[in-house]
């Protein structure tokens, strides 16, 4: 059974808990998006994961007590929230560990009386990724769409160097009450705040 939960503000001085979740962020997105970015660019650093920690922005999936997954949620408007670094540990892939993270992070949405939730892709021009085909797939089997279109020049410049690809940044959203889209919330979001040189 998995198990998810909020880490508290205090689990960013857990130094193991804290490069263990670091080390299994940098490994997934190693693989899930390879060519997209410059060899030896990382998703994330301790430091940085710390401090999402320590802003209550961390919910983990544990089990039989091993973190087993992991997913960063905050809000970027009053009645909006934004998730990204969804990860799942490899070795428990296929067993519902994102769906299940991405469950709680909808549930909790709706929960706090949410108008949307949305997400951030990261996407090759010019050839197709395969991890990014299926999670394109993924999202919209869970009712996301496509709102908008951007890059990284106007959201996240200081990550352009580190490309390897040209890429769009596609902004996916679902509505979670019947006030529906907030295209009014047009404000980047920190889904992909990689440090530079990192």
């Amino acid at each position: 059974m998995v198990e998810v939960s909020q880490l508290e503000p205090g689990a960013a001085r857990d130094g193991t808990l804290v490069d263990d979740l670091t080390r299994l962020v940098n490994d997934v997105f190693e693989v899930a998006e390879s060519g997209l970015w410059r060899e030896g660019t990382t998703r994330t650093t301790s430091a940085e994961l710390a401090a999402l920690i320590a802003a209550h922005e961390v919910v983990v999936a544990r089990r039989d007590g091993q973190i087993v997954g992991s997913v960063q949620v905050h809000d970027v408007c009053a009645d909006v929230s934004e998730f990204g670094m969804l990860v799942a540990d490899p070795g428990q892939r296929g067993t519902g560990i994102g769906r299940t993270l991405v469950d709680f992070v909808e549930r909790s949405g709706r929960e706090r009386g949410l108008r949307a939730i949305r997400l951030e892709l990261l996407l090759p021009r010019a050839w197709r990724h395969p991890t990014k085909e299926f999670l394109k797939s993924w999202y919209g089997r869970r009712g996301y769409r496509v709102v908008r279109t951007g890059s990284l020049v106007e959201t996240h410049p200081h990550l352009v160097p580190l490309l390897a690809t040209p890429c769009d940044l596609v902004f996916y959203e679902k509505p979670l009450s019947e006030a529906g889209s907030s295209e009014k919330c047009a404000g980047p979001g920190r889904a992909l705040g990689r440090e530079v040189g990192s």
